[in-house]
């Protein structure tokens, strides 16, 4: 008899037509993540990695201008479940995430970093990315879950995209 093992990698691709359909996902997004989620943020310029987060913050219930951290590496937002949003853009050397307190950040919030993938060495196995890409005409987003825990978040959004 085969045991029921939970899924460690689950992806969804879906295209939006503006930054409100965008912020919209990422709110239904923030609304399932807890302190210790990780969402790694990868696209060009201009591919909506902020206006994402932007959602992503109100789905966690958080007020307040959601900016960009480009030149300060990282905000944090407090609130029921605070948000560490790190940009990782201008980080030389990605052990610099660990120097700047990813642990920490991790053990008290929900940490949203942009430009992942120049740092994508560093981060721990369990995470959730997201893919942006503007396609002219909106926006590409690929969500993958890596892990137990965001493979079942990817796949509560997949639920909730297909009316289930």
């Amino acid at each position: 008899m085969a045991e029921n093992t939970v899924s460690d990698l689950a992806e969804w691709s879906t295209h939006t037509g503006t930054a409100e359909a965008t912020q919209a996902i990422a709110r239904r997004l923030g609304a399932l993540l807890h302190a210790g989620d990780l969402v790694a943020l990868i696209g060009p310029l201009g591919a909506g990695k902020t206006c994402f987060v932007q959602g992503l913050a109100e789905g966690l219930g958080l007020a307040g201008p959601i900016t960009s951290p480009t030149f300060v590496l990282m905000r944090l937002h407090r609130g029921a479940t605070a948000l560490s949003h790190v940009d990782a853009y201008r980080i030389d050397d990605a052990e610099e995430l660990f120097e700047l307190g990813l642990d920490d950040w991790l053990r008290a919030s929900v940490v949203a970093i942009e430009w992942a993938d120049t740092v994508e060495e560093t981060l721990p196995h369990d995470r959730l990315i997201v893919q942006l890409d503007y396609d002219g005409e909106g926006r590409q987003m690929r969500l993958v879950g890596l892990g137990s825990r965001p493979a079942a978040i990817v796949e509560r959004m997949v639920n909730h995209a297909s009316g289930d």
